[in-house]
């Protein structure tokens, strides 16, 4: 049973009372205009720079039939200070500091705290230089971004920040961004090491280009190709070419249709000792009407044995294949996720639902099904209040699990 333990809610209090403070307008709007005009050090301009503060509180329970391990209960706080210089000469640099703090006797495996008999919930209490770059834009229609940055290319399917973790993914890197094409985007960069949500960092040497695009009112085409050398997991490198077309078309004024076609191909890269070839497919056809959103999409990652299967190790898996996080390695045998989704707003309160059936990439291995429950509620641009619900039925070894999050942020 969820929140049994009294103390959870005392964790609540500082961040939902911030919160509550947001729904008063009157109240709301003073304090965040002396709090953006502070962090701008009184200038409207930020000709002095600026400061980025971002706050989240989350509760996260991981709650499995596995007689292993017990249930995880975490309870955290995770801080992002940072601040951005004024734009000079087209140069302009950003250094940001993040920290993750647990709170009360967190029964929780973060991955680094030796709670090995507990499951696990990975926001480890640590703290870390997130980001720390400078950009350059004196050139025409061209941004070049070297240090350490958030990356998330396209749908974070390959290249992403896994956003979700209370210690997020940055990498040491190069990224040029050039759009001098009408209506193309050229993403050309190369990740020397990746900080990974455990705040550890990993040696790479991974190369990447991504171009896009944009047909007007029918969608966005984009080929890629992505060449992942990872020095500490040979296994891992890999490369990766593919090709994808996502779009929305309006039909009336409240109508539209929505979709997203998209192949690719890998292989073994550099060191890998595995030789393999896998493919990667992902299909989605839905609509909106009415402001309410239905979508259906088949989603499959080949896999040939151990070793041998489509992998995205950068990618913002928690986004993929079921919140309860239970396919961030694709099985060996592969991975097809058929889902549909239904979403929309009701007095300003985001609600989503999601169905998912797992089963190996032909269809003969049942791995499980999977709901998944969302409640958001944001207050302005700064407040923000969430509630989230997993339930995998698992089968062929797979355990039943359920979990839960609970959260409160401010970002200024």
């Amino acid at each position: 049973m969820f929140l049994t333990k009294s103390k959870h809610f005392s964790f609540l209090a500082l961040p939902l009372a911030i919160l509550a403070l947001s729904t008063s307008q009157t109240v709301s709007a003073g304090i965040n205009e002396n709090v953006e005009n502070a962090l701008k050090f009184g200038q409207d301009d930020a000709k002095y720079g600026q400061i980025k503060f971002d706050l989240r509180y989350r509760f996260e329970q991981d709650d499995t039939k596995n007689p292993a391990l017990d249930k995880g209960d975490a309870s955290t706080v995770r801080l992002r200070l940072g601040y951005l210089t004024p734009e000079f000469k087209g140069l302009q640099a950003y250094t940001e500091y993040e920290t993750n703090q647990d709170f009360g006797a967190n029964t929780y495996n973060s991955t680094r705290n030796g709670k090995t008999g507990y499951e696990i919930i990975a926001d480890p209490q640590e703290h870390e230089l997130n980001q720390f770059w400078l950009n350059y834009n004196g050139l025409p229609d061209t941004a070049i971004k070297v240090g350490r940055q958030r990356i998330k290319i396209d749908n974070d399917r390959f290249i992403g920040n896994v956003g979700w973790r209370q210690m997020e993914q940055t990498y040491d890197a190069v990224l040029i961004t050039n759009q001098s094409l009408a209506d193309t985007t050229v993403k050309v960069g190369y990740i020397n090491q990746r900080q990974t949500i455990h705040s550890f960092v990993q040696a790479m040497q991974t190369p990447f280009v991504n171009v896009s695009y944009n047909f007007k009112d029918y969608g966005k085409l984009t080929g890629y190709g992505y060449f992942i050398d990872n020095n500490e997991n040979h296994a891992l490198s890999s490369q990766t070419y593919g090709v994808s077309f996502n779009g929305e078309r309006e039909i009336t004024d409240n109508i539209k249709a929505i979709y997203r076609m998209e192949y690719a191909f890998q292989k073994d890269y550099e060191q890998n000792p595995n030789q393999y070839e896998a493919d990667y497919f992902h299909v989605i056809g839905g609509a909106s009407v009415f402001g309410v959103t239905v979508k259906a999409g088949m989603e499959r990652l080949d896999g040939k044995g151990a070793g041998k299967a489509f992998q995205t190790p950068l990618a913002t898996g928690h986004a993929f294949n079921g919140w309860s996080d239970q396919f961030l390695t694709t099985p060996n045998n592969g991975l097809r996720d058929v889902y549909t989704s239904v979403s929309g707003k009701l007095m300003g309160v985001k609600l989503m639902g999601v169905y998912h059936h797992f089963d190996d990439d032909n269809g003969s291995i049942n791995y499980g099904k999977e709901w998944n429950f969302l409640v958001l509620k944001k207050f302005g641009k700064h407040y923000s209040l969430l509630a989230k619900y997993a339930y995998f039925d698992g089968n062929n070894g797979r355990f039943d699990t359920q979990n839960f999050w609970l959260q409160a942020g401010v970002s200024f």
